[in-house]
């Protein structure tokens, strides 16, 4: 089992600029459901049709940022795409690679993310590491989420 990760680009004014993240983005006002809004997206960051997807796996609790700056609320779904699905990246996206799930869950994977306050002050978050980048925030909630349905809780192991 992979999860698609995105690292997103560098780009002024964006909050999320060369995090790594999952495919998704902003509700449009044309968008029928928060479903509507994960294809869509998925579709234009990464050229994955999720209408021709094997099939929705299901829904992930919602998830807010931490900081009272951002007012968002992430609804998260999960698609299961066939073997060898490939992506087309937008400008929104730097790369795009499939994960293997197992990968995430290790132990060995686990870190801490130093993020540096206006202030100056440095704030430790859990983490993820992935080769060169750390997976942390609401992408590291999420993604913590969806390996303790589908593995169990990391302390133990189960599932």
């Amino acid at each position: 089992m992979e999860l698609l990760l995105i690292k997103r680009s560098v780009r002024q004014g964006d909050p999320w600029s060369g995090h790594m993240a999952l495919p998704g983005g902003r509700h449009d006002p044309a968008d029928s459901s928060a479903a509507e809004t994960a294809i869509r997206e998925t579709w234009e960051e990464v050229g994955i049709d999720l209408r021709l997807a094997d099939r929705r796996l299901g829904r992930l609790d919602d998830v807010e940022p931490g900081s009272a700056k951002l007012q968002i609320v992430v609804s998260p779904f999960v698609f299961c795409v066939p073997p060898g699905t490939t992506t087309t990246i937008n400008e929104e996206v730097e790369r795009a690679y499939w994960v293997g799930c197992r990968r995430l869950a290790a132990p060995q994977a686990t870190t801490e993310y130093l993020h540096a306050l206006e202030s100056g002050e440095q704030v430790s978050f859990p983490a993820i590491g992935y080769e060169d980048d750390v997976i942390w925030g609401l992408t590291y909630r999420i993604l913590r989420q969806f390996i303790e349905i589908a593995f169990g809780t990391p302390d133990t192991g189960a599932g």
